[in-house]
C-alpha cells in the first residue's frame, strides 16, 4: 500500500522551521516508514514501497525571497519535465486543470509559498481524504492514516449509507467509513491556505438549459483512441523494474515449470504484462501493449521492448463452465508472435470467497475484498508491470439513465436501438411486447422528475427497501430500475428498518442543499464510475503482489474526458463499447480480430460467484454468527444467515448485495483487531483508529 500524507497550519502552530513534523508543543510525529519530500512548515511525505521514477519533484526559479513554487507527481505521469514546469506555472496563476491533463495515474501536490493545491482524478480511482488536525488540516491519499492521527471512531451512518445506497453520492456525501475523516468529489482539488480548506472543482459543469454541443463521432472516437495510446505508452517508456528479491527457488518440483514456482512464491515476472481474458477491454490493452509503433529502442519500432514479448495471462475458472469461447478467443489472440501466452488454472482454492481468514486490511470496505484471493492467483503470475481492463465498462458503456438525457434533447429516435436490443434479451415472451414501451415511459418520467423531487421520492421509498426489494433477474428489469435519480443497493434488502430510516434522512437533507445539478444520465454514469473506481483502488491493495504494479488506463483522466466527449447517441447503441475498442485498435493498425469478440461474459462470474458461496457457506455462516455490523445496528444476522442458506440452495437473491456485506464484516474484524499505528514520534497517537478495538453501539450515535 502506498500513499502521500501532509499538513498544512497556521505559522504560529509550529516551532523552530525546519524541525519536521514539529508539533506546536514541540513534540515531533511522522508517517511510519516515510520518505520526505519537502519539510515544515508544510511537510509532505510519500510512505509505502515507492519506486524512485514514481516520485519527481520540480522547483520553478523564483527571485530571492519570493514564495517557494514546486511541484510533486507521485505515480506514473508521461509529462516530461518541461511540461511539468510548464504545468506549476499553469497552477500558480490558477489552472488547475492543467495538473490533470497529463498521461497516466499520478497524484499532483503543488506548493507555493504557504498555499498546496492537491488534485485529485476524474475517476475516483487516486482519491484525496483531509481532516482537522493541529489548527490546521492533514491530507493525505488514503483514509486510515488520517484515521489513526485523529483518533477516529468508525462512522456508522456512512457504512449504512455505503451498503443501502453505494452509488448515491448524496448519500454518501464527503465523509468516509472514519468519523472526521473526510473524501474530496471526483473531478475537484484541495486547496490549503495556512490550514484553511477550500474545495473547488477544475471541470466545466454543463448546462442544463442548453444542449451540449455534439462532437463528431469518427472525432470523438479518435480522441479515445489517442487517450489510449498515450495511456499505455507513459506506461510502456517508464524505466523497468526487477521484482525485489523473493524467496529462493525450492528447485524442481514435479509438474511445476519455473513461471509455476515463482508464482507460488509470489513474485511477477519482471517487464511488461497485460491480461487477456478474450473481452475486448483486457484484449485491446494487451495488443496495444505489444504492438504499440514508435517506441525508442524496439525492434523496427514495435513491441514492447527489444526483443522481448508482453506477457498475456489468461485465467481458467475450471469449476464453471460457459467460458469455453471466451478461452478460445484469447488464444486466437494471444497467437500473435509479440506475445507470451500463460493459462493459470485454478479450481475451488480461487473460487469466490475463498481463503477469507487471509488478506491484508484494505483503507476502507469494498464488495472486491471477496475477489481478492481469486484475482492474487491471476496476478502472481503477472509481470512487475500489469495492465488490467477494469473500468472499461464504466468508461464507455451507456448508463440507462442516459435514455432520459436523449429525451431531455428531443433525440427520440436514438432510443430505438437500445430499447429493441432489451425487448429481444428479454426472449420471446409476452412481457418481452411490453418492454419497450416501459423503458420509454419510465425515461420521460426520469427526465422530467427535477433533482430534488427525485431524491425526496428515492428518500420516501428507502425505509421499505427492504420488505418490497425486486428481484433484477433480466436486463429490461436491471435498466428499469436504473432510470432513477437515486435507487437502493443490493445489499439494502437486508437493512434494518433504523438504518435505512437514517439513509433516509441523509437523501432528505441532501435534497434541499444547493447543487450544480448534472443531466440525470451524466450524474448517474459519473456515480456508476465513482463507485468503480473506489472498488478498484481497494482490489489493489487487497490483492498486492509485492513489487508489482497494476495499469489501468481505462481510469486515467486523459482516458475518461475522452470518453465523455463522446455522443450519447452512440454510447447507447448495443455493442458500443466493443465497436468503439475495434475502431480503436483498427486506428493504431490492428484488424485482425477473432469472431464474437467484444460478447459479455457477465454470466460467467455470477455463476462462480453463487458456487464460491455453496462453497463457502460454512465460513460465511461463521462469520456472521456473532457480525460486528449486527452490533452496530446495521442487520439482523438470523435474516442474513437464512439469505445466505437461501441463496447457496439457488433461491434468485442479489448476489452482490451479499458479497457487499460480507465484505464490510470481514473489514471491519480486519480493521478492530489490529495492531500498531501509522504514526510514530514523540507525537504520535497513542490509539490506533478505531480507538479501543470495538464498533460503537448504535444507541450511541448521535441522530
Amino acid at each position: 500500500m502506498r500513499w502521500l500524507v501532509g499538513w498544512s497550519s497556521i505559522a504560529a502552530s509550529f516551532g523552530t522551521v525546519g524541525a519536521v513534523g514539529h508539533h506546536g508543543d514541540g513534540r515531533t510525529v511522522q508517517p511510519v516508514g516515510s520518505q520526505l519530500l519537502w519539510g515544515d512548515p508544510d511537510p509532505l511525505w510519500a510512505v509505502g514501497d515507492w519506486r524512485p521514477d514514481e516520485i519527481r519533484i520540480i522547483t520553478a526559479a523564483t527571485p530571492e525571497g519570493a514564495p517557494t513554487t514546486r511541484l510533486a507527481v507521485l505515480g506514473c505521469c508521461g509529462a516530461t519535465d518541461e511540461q511539468l514546469r510548464v504545468g506549476l506555472l499553469a497552477a500558480r496563476g490558477g489552472a488547475l486543470r492543467h495538473l490533470t491533463a497529463w498521461s497516466g495515474s499520478y497524484t499532483a501536490v503543488v506548493q507555493i509559498g504557504r498555499r498546496i493545491t492537491v488534485a485529485g482524478d476524474l475517476a475516483g480511482a487516486r482519491p484525496v481524504f483531509h481532516t482537522p488536525w493541529a489548527n490546521g488540516t492533514a491530507y493525505a491519499t488514503a483514509a486510515l492514516p488520517l484515521a489513526d492521527l485523529i483518533e477516529a471512531q468508525l462512522d456508522i451512518g456512512h457504512l449504512a449509507a455505503l451498503l443501502a445506497c453505494p452509488e448515491t453520492p448524496e448519500a454518501l456525501g464527503d465523509g468516509t467509513p472514519y468519523a472526521g475523516v473526510k473524501r474530496i468529489p471526483p473531478g475537484h482539488a484541495l486547496i490549503l491556505r495556512e490550514g484553511s480548506r477550500e474545495i473547488t472543482g477544475y471541470e466545466a459543469v454543463a448546462s442544463l438549459a442548453v444542449a451540449a454541443a455534439q462532437t463528431d463521432p469518427v472525432s470523438a472516437v479518435e480522441g479515445v483512441r489517442d487517450a489510449l495510446v498515450d495511456a499505455v505508452r507513459a506506461r510502456l517508456t517508464a524505466p523497468r523494474h526487477a521484482p525485489e528479491t523473493m524467496p529462493p527457488d525450492p528447485g524442481p518440483v514435479p509438474g511445476m515449470g519455473p513461471a509455476e514456482r515463482r508464482a507460488a512464491r509470489g513474485a511477477p515476472v519482471p517487464g511488461i504484462g497485460a491480461d487477456l481474458s478474450g473481452g475486448s477491454a483486457s484484449a485491446t490493452l494487451a495488443l496495444l501493449a505489444a504492438g504499440l509503433p514508435g517506441l525508442p529502442g524496439t525492434v523496427l519500432g514495435h513491441g514492447t521492448g527489444a526483443g522481448e514479448r508482453l506477457l498475456a495471462v489468461t485465467f481458467n475458472d475450471l469449476s464453471t463452465q460457459g467460458r469455453e469461447d471466451e478461452l478460445e478467443r484469447a488464444r486466437v489472440i494471444a497467437a500473435n508472435p509479440r506475445l507470451h501466452h500463460v493459462v493459470v488454472a485454478a479450481g475451488e482454492e480461487a473460487l469466490p470467497y475463498a481463503s477469507l481468514e487471509s488478506g491484508p486490511l484494505t483503507d476502507e470496505p469494498a464488495p472486491s475484498l471477496v475477489v481478492a484471493e481469486r484475482h492474487r492467483r491471476r496476478l502472481a503470475a503477472g509481470s512487475a508491470d500489469h495492465f488490467v481492463g477494469h473500468g472499461a465498462r464504466q468508461v464507455l458503456d451507456a448508463h440507462p439513465a442516459r435514455l432520459a438525457d436523449l429525451l431531455m434533447d428531443r433525440r427520440r429516435r436514438h432510443l430505438l436501438r437500445p430499447v429493441a436490443a432489451l425487448a429481444r434479451a428479454e426472449g420471446p415472451s409476452t412481457h418481452s411486447l411490453f418492454v419497450p414501451l416501459a423503458v420509454y415511459r419510465a425515461a420521460r418520467r426520469l427526465a422530467r422528475t427535477s433533482y430534488r423531487t427525485g431524491l425526496e421520492t428515492a428518500a420516501s421509498l428507502l425505509p421499505d427497501a427492504n420488505r418490497d426489494a425486486p428481484d433484477l433477474d433480466t436486463p429490461a428489469d436491471a435498466s428499469l430500475a436504473s432510470l432513477t435519480w437515486s435507487r437502493p443497493g443490493p445489499a439494502a434488502r437486508w437493512l434494518t428498518g433504523e438504518a435505512l430510516a437514517e439513509v433516509s434522512v441523509r437523501l432528505q437533507e441532501a435534497a434541499i442543499r444547493p447543487a450544480s445539478v448534472q443531466r440525470p444520465g451524466e450524474a448517474r454514469a459519473r456515480a456508476a464510475l465513482a463507485r468503480h473506481a473506489a472498488d478498484q483502488r481497494i482490489l489493489e491493495q487487497a490483492a498486492e503482489i509485492r513489487s508489482q504494479r497494476l495499469h489501468a488506463p481505462f481510469l486515467d483522466n486523459q482516458v475518461v474526458r475522452a470518453a465523455r466527449a463522446l455522443p450519447e447517441s452512440l454510447r447507447v447503441q448495443p455493442g458500443a463499447r466493443a465497436a468503439i475498442l475495434r475502431r480503436v485498435l483498427a486506428g493504431a493498425g490492428i484488424h485482425d480480430l477473432p469472431p464474437g469478440w467484444g460478447t459479455p461474459s457477465q454470466a460467467t462470474s455470477n455463476a462462480a460467484g453463487r458456487i464460491g458461496l455453496r462453497a463457502a457457506l460454512p465460513d460465511l455462516i461463521a462469520l456472521f454468527d456473532a457480525p460486528l455490523l449486527a452490533d452496530a445496528g446495521l442487520i439482523e444476522a438470523r435474516v442474513v444467515r437464512k439469505a445466505l442458506r437461501a441463496a447457496s440452495e439457488g433461491e434468485p437473491l442479489p448476489l452482490d448485495g451479499l458479497a457487499e456485506l460480507a465484505s464490510t464484516e470481514l473489514w471491519l474484524r480486519r480493521l478492530v483487531t489490529r495492531r500498531g499505528t501509522c504514526w510514530t514520534g514523540t507525537a504520535a497517537p497513542r490509539q490506533r483508529a478505531v480507538a479501543g478495538g470495538v464498533v460503537p453501539a448504535r444507541r450511541t450515535l448521535q441522530p
